[in-house]
């Protein structure tokens, strides 16, 4: 199972990096950068399938595009907001990490304003 070998990645470069702390901080921040990133990559390469079943059940539905890849593209900028906050932290930037996120909260606010004036549209016609 794909768990097993992420997990099995953590494990060993947070061995290697608390080790290298101690001798050498800035190759331990580099261990748990590159180490990140591949756990990133790998889980990213995995959302293929999740995105493709999503689009099937959303053809299903007759979901208009629009609304669908907003949707997906609000969830990647979280995921990509989250891991770079948490990489900002790693390196002792709390500050970065929080600009980080106020960044991408913004930015998904601005992504959904089609799907809430959609939404908006939808109350007005029901309403008299």
């Amino acid at each position: 199972m794909e768990i097993f070998q992420i997990v099995g990645i953590g494990i060993v470069a947070t061995i290697l990096a608390v080790i290298l702390r101690q001798q050498k901080p800035e190759i331990a921040m580099q261990v748990s950068i590159v180490t990140g990133l591949i756990i990133f990559i790998f889980v990213i390469s995995k959302m293929e399938y999740v995105i493709k079943v999503l689009s099937n059940l959303a053809d299903k539905v007759n979901l208009d595009f629009i609304y669908f890849s907003t949707i997906l593209k609000v969830i990647g900028i979280a995921y990509i907001t989250e891991f770079a906050a948490q990489v900002s932290r790693d390196a002792g930037e709390g500050a970065i990490a929080s600009k980080i996120e106020l960044g991408g909260k913004i930015l998904i606010m601005v992504i959904s304003m089609p799907i809430l004036i959609g939404l908006l549209d939808l109350i007005l016609k029901i309403m008299p």
